[in-house]
């Protein structure tokens, strides 16, 4: 599904930045489209705000969100040039350079992964080591092959008899106490509460020191040396967005969330924002002090040292040719915070 949302216009104001202000005065804006990974939600606010309040179009863009879901393929429009921009993911994009597809992030929108384990409350775990005493955990093959290798390798106890296929129901975990459930932290643990009727325990993985980065602005590496203010501009447009969704007047860009995805409640949309912000989802680590959005060396090494290790990724990949970051960390938007 894609559906074309551009912001209102709306008067320069005194006390803009240079840049935005030249933008907006000068013309036509440049037609920017970014792809989403998933059917619209809270989890994508900073752009939907950045197009309902008109911090897009104050930096000279006029931008299409392309929405993801189950037969969206934006990974592909963005690897064959039909979309600008990308929500990927770090392990795809490292993986796109052993392949040589040459696409790159730029901006790292979640500073922590939101994939969590999801337990009941009353049978004894409290930490996410006590997870491993559990005789299932229902996953995808995914998480399976991934963060699952991650836990087997850095917490004793987890072991392949505990996997169970997940079907993205929460039936088979709220039949069985002793099992424990994975999901997103700002959804499952929602749903599994108003139809269970108790809050369930949920671990974050990267509170445990699972690494990856999520939510990412990726786009072609043509793009980034070609026309590198463009990138720019999206970027720190992008981040505003993202402030003034955590801390401003976020109505309009719930209405055109709930306009893409009419299945979204107002109850789920206030859910999602408060864990994303109990958890640092956004502002944590490097984001604290240089802003939304910072990627940094570390932490993308960090995240590849451990796919390494989980088999994920060869040792001898140039795992530096997947991100670039020279366009985040510069504490954009940071005044807008209240």
């Amino acid at each position: 599904m894609r559906t074309l949302l551009k912001s209102n216009a709306l008067p320069v104001l005194v006390g803009l930045g240079a840049m935005a202000a030249s933008f907006t005065q000068a013309g036509a804006a440049d037609k920017v489209t970014y792809g989403t990974n998933w059917l619209a939600q809270a989890e994508h606010g900073g752009f939907y705000q950045a197009v309902a309040d008109g911090t897009y179009e104050k930096y000279g863009l006029d931008v299409t969100i392309v929405q993801g879901g189950p037969n969206a393929a934006n990974s592909a429009l963005l690897i064959s040039g039909k979309i600008d921009f990308y929500m990927g993911s770090p392990q795809s994009e490292i993986s796109a350079v052993e392949q040589g597809i040459p696409i790159v992030d730029v901006a790292a929108i979640f500073q922590k992964d939101p994939q969590v384990l999801i337990a009941h409350p009353d049978q004894g775990i409290e930490t996410f080591e006590d997870l491993a005493k559990l005789p299932t955990i229902f996953m995808g093959k995914d998480g399976y092959l991934t963060y699952f290798e991650w836990m087997k390798a850095n917490f004793p106890g987890f072991k392949d008899e505990q996997y169970k296929p997940y079907n993205f129901s929460p039936a088979p975990f709220l039949a069985d106490k002793q099992s424990a459930q994975q999901g997103y932290l700002t959804s499952e643990p929602y749903e599994i509460e108003k139809q269970a009727g108790w809050t369930p325990k949920v671990f974050l993985l990267a509170d445990s020191g699972y690494s990856p980065y999520s939510t990412m602005i990726t786009t072609q590496t043509a793009l980034v040396e070609t026309k590198p203010e463009l990138v720019q501009r999206f970027v720190d447009a992008s981040i505003e967005g993202w402030y003034n969704y955590l801390y401003g007047d976020n109505a309009k860009a719930n209405a055109l969330i709930k306009t893409d995805n009419p299945e979204m409640t107002d109850g789920q949309i206030a859910y999602s924002i408060a864990k994303m912000k109990e958890y640092g989802i956004l502002e944590s680590g490097a984001a604290l002090e240089k802003g939304i959005g910072c990627i940094t060396e570390e932490h993308y090494k960090k995240f590849f040292e451990d796919g390494v290790a989980m088999k994920l990724f060869k040792a001898e990949t140039d795992y530096k040719k997947a991100f670039s970051a020279q366009f985040a960390c510069k504490g954009v938007g940071m005044a807008l915070k209240k």
